[in-house]
């Protein structure tokens, strides 16, 4: 059995001092911040950043992870995680066993790499429908618990009463004329009917289209011609922040075709397009369905992230990709039956489908809150709820600390939180962790809707420092190279390539030439790999520590979504005023979340303040309302190569000089 990892001086005086802060709630957060400044500048820094979360042997035993070491018969982390990359096939035998996915046909091997790692089978042989795995456990066990802004009433759902829910919309696709193969579109709000709705579809053999519900009628129509949908369930309106937000006139705005449309049953209906029905009468009748099931490679959801190129990438997600999800919550997030798992995200972005899939084929609670998750009512609601685990993105947890939301809240049952969507910093996270008397460590979490999962992260095994990583994930591996191709030492940052294959990894996109986007170009790894192109820059730090830099290519994130500079120069150029723009992602302080700077020659006479409030409104507009510009630069031009190609990486090294 993995004991519990060796502890330096510092490291004993941090937990010392947070067992008086446990006990003494006269020592503030500023206290703490500085306490833990003084021990990591005393600290020897080839031990890498000072751990503020040691697991005890009790609880490395009682993790998920730490039973799967035992039987694999390691008794180290790095040791196991160096087997299941080595082992590939193997590891995931293990990951299906254990979460017992069920199939209509077996599989006759788990990995078959005959095409190479770049295109490996897996599963070979196999039919399923993944939705069968997601209610393997007791009818009457609790699924879902959903709490709405202004009122503490929440609403309950079993096991048993999601799958009838399921089987009903798989029984309307199938009366209403949608058959497997059909591409059925979500642009709603995450609650219980957008869950059931986002199964049923699986379940019916037709693919999700997942479409953010904060996007303009001209998003939505592009995504929704990109993946060739043949219908769309969405939501009348709904509230958020004191806001009524209305989506079924954007869905006309944006030509949709056929419309579900979700009501307020005590509300006016509303009136619709000629062949749109409500979902009351949209629902079958019969509460039984027998899943369509297919080969593992089958698509099942189209997500979007976007490249460096204009329109976004679609990406297939297919019965295979739940186990990447599933295998992450279980073995990092360290999510079992019993757990109850809030992620205040969205069925558009990657981490909608994970929630789902992490949590359902984990046989735990889903916890969902309907409404604006920066304010008070929700951190009541996370008690409430009983969440154990807790999923944030940094702008989010910067706004809990600036708006003081979680002064009254109850946190005590949250055992691990965890962390994606931009990189965080170490003063928000020690505040974060702070609210859990420093109990819950913050399992930081990195990948990409083409990886179905994380590719870097941290477990409950090792000890946890704010913002940073410990670990590739679980299953696959990585290398850090600098501009020549070399791999990073101790203290230096680069660029990152996946070594595949891993479940989860694309395989195909329904737009793009995926070697090309993924594989061409790219160099070997150090011992002659196939490697595999991801775009974010990692520091390797001292003592198996990682931290996040940003991306290497065109792409930013902005509020945890992945936009690309070239999507928002499209934008921004159309304004009259604007010649020529440029879009870069800055790290103020060189960690944390990255802010979007713009760099625009402009016409003659234009007031600069009148120009920043014009293009925030029409980024805002026509792409998202979450897009914040943060400054507005006027240059005479734009540095450029030798071969015409925007240098924004010299634009970003001007903006921080």
């Amino acid at each position: 059995m993995m004991d519990q990892p060796e502890i330096d001086d510092q490291t004993a005086e941090w937990l010392a001092f947070v067992e008086r802060v446990r006990t003494d709630p006269s020592i503030g957060f500023d206290e703490q911040w500085a306490r833990f400044l003084e021990l990591s500048e005393a600290r020897d820094s080839s031990l890498g950043p000072l751990p503020t979360w040691v697991p005890s042997n009790q609880r490395i035993a009682e993790s998920n992870l730490g039973q799967v070491m035992a039987g694999v018969g390691v008794d180290s982390y790095d040791e196991f995680h160096r087997w299941s990359a080595d082992h590939r096939s193997e590891f995931w035998r293990r990951v299906v066993d254990r979460l017992a996915i069920g199939f209509d046909r077996p599989p006759d091997r788990i990995l078959d790499l005959h095409n190479g790692p770049a295109d490996p089978g897996w599963l070979s042989g196999a039919r399923l429908n993944i939705t069968d795995s997601c209610f393997k456990t007791d009818d009457c066990a609790l699924a879902i618990v959903q709490g709405r802004e202004g009122t503490e009433e929440d609403r309950y759902v079993s096991y048993g009463e999601l799958e009838t829910l399921v089987n009903r919309v798989a029984n309307g696709l199938r009366r209403h004329g949608f058959g497997p193969g059909d591409r059925v579109a979500l642009y709603m709000p995450m609650n219980i009917e957008c869950i059931a709705a986002y199964l049923g579809i699986v379940r019916a053999g037709c693919a999700v289209v997942s479409i953010a519900d904060s996007f303009s009628p001209q998003e939505v129509q592009r995504r929704l011609e990109i993946a060739e949908t043949n219908g769309i369930i969405t939501v009348d309106e709904f509230t958020r922040g004191g806001r009524s937000i209305v989506m079924y006139d954007k869905v006309c705005e944006a030509s949709a075709p056929r419309a579900i449309v979700i009501n307020d049953e005590e509300a006016t209906s509303p009136l619709l397009r000629a062949g749109d029905l409500l979902w009351s009468e949209f629902l079958g009748g019969s509460e039984d369905f027998d899943s369509i099931t297919a080969l593992p490679d089958t698509l099942t959801n189209v997500l979007f992230s976007s490249g460096t190129t204009g329109d976004p990438k679609a990406i297939p997600w297919t019965h295979l990709t739940p186990l990447k999800c599933a295998m992450d919550g279980h073995l990092h997030q360290d999510i079992r039956p019993g757990s109850v798992v809030c992620w205040p995200t969205n069925i558009g972005w990657m981490m909608g489908p994970w929630l789902i899939y992490a949590t359902l084929l984990n046989r735990s609670c889903i916890a969902l809150y309907e409404g604006l998750p920066s304010g008070p009512d929700f951190a009541r609601f996370i008690h409430r709820a009983g969440v154990s685990m807790l999923g944030v993105v940094p702008s989010l947890v910067r706004s809990w600390r600036e708006s003081d939301a979680c002064a009254d809240a109850d946190w005590s049952l949250i055992e691990v939180f965890s962390s994606t969507g931009e990189p965080s910093n170490r003063y928000d996270y020690l505040w974060l962790m702070s609210l859990t008397g420093h109990r819950a460590p913050v399992i930081e979490y990195c990948g990409g809707t083409e990886i179905g999962g994380g590719y870097v992260t941290g477990t409950v095994v090792q000890p946890a420092s704010p913002a940073t990583f410990t670990t590739p994930a679980l299953g696959l591996d990585l290398v850090i190279l600098d501009d020549t191709g070399k791999p990073v030492a101790e203290g230096e940052e680069g660029e990152v390539f996946l070594v595949p294959p891993s479940i989860g990894l694309s395989q195909t996109l329904l737009n793009r030439d995926h070697a090309e986007v993924y594989h061409t170009d790219c160099p070997t790894g150090p011992h002659g790999e196939t490697l595999r192109r991801h775009g974010d820059q990692l520091a390797r730090l001292p003592g198996g520590f990682y931290r996040a830099q940003g991306r290497a290519d065109d792409t930013m994130n902005l509020g945890g979504i992945k936009v690309s500079s070239l999507e928002l120069e499209r934008v921004i150029d159309h304004h009259p005023a604007v010649v020529e723009s440029a879009a870069v992602a800055i790290q103020t302080g060189g960690e944390g979340a990255e802010q979007l700077v713009v760099f625009a020659i402009v016409k003659a006479g234009k007031n600069r303040d009148d120009l920043v409030v014009e293009l925030r409104r029409r980024v805002a507009t026509e792409l998202n309302p979450l897009f914040k510009i943060h400054d507005l630069v006027l240059v005479d031009s734009l540095p450029r190569t030798a071969s015409n190609k925007l240098m924004r990486r010299a634009l970003r090294d001007r903006y921080r000089g």
